[in-house]
């Protein structure tokens, strides 16, 4: 169905990682990619049985960013003026649309270089988790661009103005551990641990009350724009939402019992 990207699935269905699978341009992003990995995250958001989703590269590299001769050569687009106004509003923003408001847990398993788009796809993930090879440069500057992929909305929140400003027109590459201090990154793991850590963490997620993980993703998102009260009036609403959710009722049976809960994610 993918033909961009490799597809595995684990916990008899629970977690599904996609993986760009375009070694040979450091998994640089084309348009076909783009629109598999949307309609991966989209499909992921709806199914049922999916708890967990993950993105990450094959080869050495997690993605370097927009392919600029997938770009402007296809075709006789190179003739058309408008042409990065089309990738980004008919490619880049529907995908970062998908990913931001994705019901499911959304992790970026960044096992190398994350270059321009490339790293702002693993930064507009839920959470990142990083090879400590990997590093993070947002290197729109090198060619007389801005920060897009939601770069201009994310960097800002993620880092403060100064650090935003201070990436974005210099390109300097942040390694996983300079991220991780700066809040880019949740956990920096050695070459030889990273996939192992990176899975318990995964089926961590995949077994956990995703309904809630959904409310939260809703909350956090709400947060940027709405006042103390009203952010306060929905975190009421949504804790109602919550507690009538069938994992609430098994987390607190599993509590009054002293047992391991088992969630069904619904």
């Amino acid at each position: 169905m993918y033909t961009q990207l490799d597809i595995e699935t684990h916990f008899e269905g629970k977690l599904k990682i996609a993986y760009l699978n375009q070694p040979e341009t450091m998994n640089a992003l084309t348009k076909p990619s783009l629109s598999d990995l949307k309609d991966f995250i989209r499909e992921c958001s709806n199914d049922p049985a999916v708890r967990c989703v993950a993105i990450s590269g094959r080869g050495r590299a997690f993605c370097s960013g927009q392919n600029l001769d997938d770009a402007f050569v296809t075709g006789n687009e190179h003739h058309d003026h408008d042409i990065i106004r089309k990738i980004v509003t008919d490619y880049y923003n529907p995908l970062v649309l998908e990913l931001t408001r994705c019901k499911k847990p959304v992790v970026a398993l960044v096992n190398g270089p994350a270059v321009g788009a490339g790293a702002m796809l693993a930064l507009i993930c839920d959470f990142v988790l990083a090879n400590n090879k990997a590093y993070f440069s947002q290197a729109f500057s090198n060619i007389g661009l801005i920060p897009d992929t939601g770069g201009t909305y994310f960097l800002p929140r993620l880092l403060g103005r100064q650090m935003a400003n201070y990436l974005a027109f210099t390109g300097k590459k942040l390694s996983a551990e300079e991220s991780k201090a700066y809040g880019l990154v949740a956990e920096v793991f050695t070459e030889e641990e990273f996939n192992s850590k990176s899975m318990e963490i995964l089926e961590r997620m995949s077994n956990m009350p995703t309904a809630a993980f959904k409310l939260t993703k809703k909350a956090f998102a709400n947060s940027y724009n709405n006042t103390l009260k009203e952010q306060l009036e929905l975190e009421a609403d949504l804790q109602q939402e919550a507690a009538e959710t069938e994992d609430f009722i098994e987390g607190v049976n599993a509590f009054l019992q002293k047992r391991k809960p088992e969630y069904k994610g619904k």
